[in-house]
């Protein structure tokens, strides 16, 4: 049992923790918790670390998982643990796995590489979101609408930050996404294919529910504080209003594109 904060394996998950560098470097992310833990797939599993009291009670899925993975195993007391952890009050279970392979740009869009629902892509795309909050909801969210695939901008927040991988709880697993150096020649690309583009804006004109999106459709969602920059908002090809009582002028970014997806999905069931 690794007991010391000063351990070198100690110092490294730390720096995985907080370094978007070291993560990229090394090519992985950390897990925490339970649920994160039944989540990761067994091929993307390469380190586990869990307390003594954690082992004690979930003993049958660690040694699942470290049988089918054939992942390093190895014991934290509670105070490494909480040393490690990027929360508050750590469950006793942290990973080490491997970071997925973007999708690519023909993949979201529907091409060659796409996966279900290509067809008739559902997509989001993120310009400059910042709040790691969001990040992890929106893909929760997008998995559940039946969202086809997220198109980010690369100054968007990193999606493995810990605060965003928590947010997924396991979406992060599952759902394709793609980090853009040309958001602009993106879109084109999504025209191009017959992709009707739709931006969240406070100057829309359109009430969100009357578009019909069981086409393929895009929507554009901005940056928590500016939103969308003018020149991705300017190519879309419709701003959509979602119309708010009281004195409310916007929403959370996360809920904007929840409001968007269900109805998208809504209309895709009839």
């Amino acid at each position: 049992m690794v007991t010391s904060t000063s351990n070198a394996k100690v110092k490294r998950l730390v720096s995985l923790r907080k370094k978007r560098r070291a993560r990229d470097e090394e090519g992985v992310f950390l897990t925490e918790g339970l649920r994160m833990l039944q989540e990761v797939p067994k091929e993307e599993l390469l380190e586990m670390y869990a307390t003594e009291g954690f082992y004690e009670k979930e003993r049958a899925l660690v040694e699942e998982k470290c049988r089918e993975s054939q992942c390093r195993f190895e014991l934290f007391s509670e105070t490494v643990m909480e040393y490690v952890s990027d929360t508050q009050h750590p469950q006793g279970a942290l990973c080490v796995v491997r970071q997925r392979k973007e999708t690519g740009l023909d993949g979201i869009l529907g091409g060659k590489e796409a996966g279900k629902g290509a067809a008739r892509p559902m997509l989001l795309l993120l310009d400059n979101l910042q709040d790691p909050g969001n990040l992890g909801t929106i893909f929760r969210t997008g998995e559940a609408a039946g969202a086809t695939g997220i198109l980010m901008s690369r100054d968007c927040v990193d999606v493995y930050n810990p605060k965003v991988i928590r947010s997924t709880m396991g979406s992060i697993f599952r759902m394709p996404f793609w980090y853009s150096e040309d958001l602009a020649g993106a879109i084109q690309d999504m025209k191009a294919k017959g992709i009707c583009t739709y931006a969240a804006h406070l100057e829309g004109s359109c009430i969100y529910d009357e578009p019909d999106y069981r086409k393929p459709s895009a929507f554009f969602i901005g940056n928590e504080g500016s939103g969308l920059r003018d020149e991705v908002a300017g190519l879309a090809d419709c701003y959509l209003k979602i119309p708010m009582a009281g004195e409310v002028e916007s929403l959370n970014a996360a809920i904007a594109a929840a409001v968007l997806l269900f109805e998208a999905g809504r209309q895709r069931r009839h």
